[in-house]
């Protein structure tokens, strides 16, 4: 699975801690010739190579430098750059000459390696040598005229612009991080962006989720579109950033935001135009309006608010946005058949390609907005990434108030255009307080291990299963496999054309290949210690088969398990083998079996079951709310003595939240229960502590669950 937490890399401005950086410092300086190698001094190339502090009061910042033709100038020094920060000077710390050809020029690494995997995936982009670029199709936010002609420049741009080495990816408001990957296969993306189709001012619901809201007025309709397209490109710059600390290019293909509608378009139901609208049609309601003004002046104010997460997400994380409205040279944001009057059209337009502006401008990127000639801003975006100087200095005013502040970069040789970023906003007191404290100690082994069976997928597709250990005669352990039929997910039709698992078929070993059981699950008539007990099947089950068990005795240490898995006519659905570590419970330490789930979802169903001591344990750990748990454990103490029980509830952290008491059994033979209603716990994963005190010391055990709603 991919990662869920991304780290916050290193950008052009940053104000976070800094791991390190790759590579060496580029001067231009003229090279002495070589002297011979001294084994006690490192290579030159070393001791050059820039030491990048680390503190969250560290800023970075990365600056192009061009002559007045638009050209790169490589030749400057540290010396000749000063970095000014709220008026006050600023110390350059780190200084780097960043230059990448996308891999145009060969190199002795060989081609480019393909992505296949995640971790492909993050060792490739993380290489000095590698370009990050992503493009965002902002469906929401354009008209499907202008995805149809923006289709044509950016597949040219992926096609001719990029080079081998570069990584791309492509991301849709809607799509999950989980499914985004960078990859090298240009062509797929290309293909991708031709199949991009804008729906701005259609609501006609596509998935579950805009079912939800389908009836809304079409101004909050039009408020989460805006907050779904936003957090899904703050989620898409820190996964840039996490991935590499060098600059990192995000195309935002979007005609702009606006937290308004004109009156004649607020209908009552979004999708059914004019509805509860008593303005639909009427051309000038709203013009002059100074209520309008008013409320555009308010929604403007929260809009800013969220653009300014947005670029100060991506300040953190070296990603530059090059906002690229498709609408091309316009004068309306509307349409004629939209029947809005010229003037508000203006004042929308401008308003929306504002927003484009406002992120490019404040990210070190470029607003390619009102010109039908794309291809040349396009062009930029690698021009940007292919060479610039990366700065680093601790600020000395260390701000921890959450404000903006203003940086200038300027070069003492005259002549030249510099472009950086007009400042960054800093981290408040929270932040820093979040960012400077220690990491939380890490989960006992325990608690891991407990855990993992909740999260791990059933080994086979079709059943799950469960294995208990607890004492058995003459010194040995008995052991008790219980298997139940995974459950077909609705709508999956793999699943649904599959044969339903009848019985199982077990065949266990020891370490030195004796065997010790041999039958099937449930058609098994005979279950024996004996070393070469068997059984043989009576015919299949009809209907579905419920939860089965079988149980057998075996000598403590390893043993080896297969498990095959049969349908109603005896033909294998999938089978496994395990290899499992036996417990000896005769030994005179307190010890614990293997403690037994039971489920009952209505009470007289958990009167029942407490009462039942040939109930079957089942193999899930995950339970709704409305469900109540039966946990039964026996404890085996030195000799004849019975070992005291406790149990605790724990979160998935292993703190304890509440003492769960146990039922001591009215006969010997009998076990302890545990009672654990799930009404009062909320959704989440959880573990039971079970621990035993006798004469032989302590034992304890975690059971982990998943509770749902």
């Amino acid at each position: 699975m991919r990662s869920s937490f991304r780290a916050l890399a290193g950008g052009s401005i940053l104000l976070v801690a800094l791991l390190g950086a790759r590579g060496d410092a580029q001067q231009p300086s003229q090279a002495p010739p070589s002297a011979p190698a001294d084994p006690q001094r490192p290579p030159a190339d070393q001791a050059q190579q820039p030491l990048f502090k680390t503190g969250i009061n560290f800023v970075r910042v990365d600056v192009i430098v061009t002559d007045r033709n638009g050209n790169t100038v490589p030749d400057l020094r540290q010396s000749d750059f000063e970095v000014v920060e709220d008026s006050k000077p600023q110390t350059i710390e780190s200084f780097k000459l960043v230059k990448l050809d996308g891999g145009a020029v060969p190199t002795a690494d060989g081609p480019p390696r393909p992505i296949r995997t995640d971790s492909d995936e993050e060792l490739e982009a993380a290489r000095d040598d590698v370009r990050l670029f992503a493009i965002f199709l902002d469906d929401y936010h354009v008209r499907r005229g202008a995805s149809l002609s923006v289709r044509a420049p950016l597949s040219s741009f992926i096609e001719t612009q990029l080079g081998p080495s570069d990584m791309l990816g492509l991301m849709y408001p809607l799509e999950s991080l989980s499914s985004l990957r960078m990859t090298r296969n240009h062509d797929a993306v290309s293909r991708g962006v031709q199949q991009f189709l804008g729906r701005k001012f259609e609501y006609e619901p596509k998935n579950e989720f805009e079912q939800r809201y389908m009836f809304y007025p079409t101004e909050i309709v039009e408020r989460i579109r805006n907050q779904v397209s936003m957090s899904a490109i703050k989620g898409l710059i820190t996964h840039l950033g996490s991935l590499k600390e060098g600059r990192k290019s995000l195309i935002l293909v979007s005609e702009g935001f606006s937290n308004m509608l004109p009156p004649q378009m607020r209908d009552a139901v979004a999708g059914t135009p004019g509805y509860g609208n008593p303005n639909y049609g009427n051309p000038m309601a709203g013009l002059n309006d100074p209520n309008e003004t008013r409320a555009s002046f308010f929604a403007s104010m929260d809009l800013q608010s969220d653009l300014q997460e947005i670029y100060a997400t991506a300040n953190r994380n070296n990603v530059s946005i090059y906002a690229l409205d498709p609408r091309g040279l316009t004068d309306s944001e509307f349409d004629i058949a939209d029947n809005i009057n010229a003037q508000m059209g203006r004042e929308y337009l401008n308003s929306t390609m504002d927003t484009l502006r406002s992120l490019a401008e404040n990210t070190d990127g470029r607003a390619i907005v009102n010109r039908n000639d794309l291809a040349t801003g396009l062009k930029q975006v690698v021009r940007d990434t292919s060479a610039y100087y990366l700065l680093g200095y601790n600020s000395t005013q260390a701000p921890s108030d959450g404000k903006f502040h203003e940086i200038k970069v300027r070069v003492k040789r005259p002549g030249v255009q510099v472009r950086a970023r007009k400042g960054y906003w800093a981290l408040n007191a929270e932040e820093v307080a979040r960012a400077t404290a220690p990491p939380r100690p890490a989960r006992a082994p325990a608690v891991e291990a407990a855990l993992a069976t909740v999260n791990t997928p059933p080994q086979s597709r079709v059943i799950r299963s469960w294995i208990g250990t607890t004492r058995g005669e003459n010194g040995k352990t008995k052991v008790t496999f219980v298997w139940e039929p995974v459950p077909k997910a609705p709508g999956d039709r793999q699943a649904a054309s599959r044969e339903q698992p009848a019985r199982v078929s077990l065949m266990a070993a020891g370490a030195d290949g004796s065997p010790y059981f041999r039958g099937r699950v449930p058609d098994v008539a005979l279950a024996s210690a004996a070393p070469a007990a068997a059984a043989v099947a009576s015919g299949a089950s009809a209907g579905p088969p419920r939860p089965a068990r079988v149980s057998f005795e075996v000598k403590p240490g390893k043993m080896q398990l297969r498990v095959s898995v049969e349908g109603a006519g005896s033909e294998v659905l999938d089978s496994e083998t395990r290899e499992i570590t036996i417990p000896d419970l005769t030994v005179p330490q307190t010890t614990l079996g293997t403690p037994e789930l039971f489920r009952a979802r209505t009470l007289r169903e958990y009167q029942q079951l407490k009462g039942d001591a040939t109930a079957v344990p089942i193999a899930v750990r995950e339970f709704s709310r409305t469900d109540r748990l039966l946990i039964r454990v026996s404890a085996y103490g030195a000799g004849t003595s019975v070992p005291t029980l406790t149990a605790r509830l724990l979160n998935r952290a292993g703190q304890p939240m509440l003492d769960l008491p146990v039922a001591v059994p009215a006969s010997p033979s009998g076990e302890p229960q545990i009672e654990l209603p799930l009404a009062g716990i909320a959704p989440g994963e959880y573990l039971v502590e079970i621990q035993a005190t006798g004469e032989g010391g302590d034992a304890k055990e975690l059971v982990g669950f998943r509770v749902t709603a």
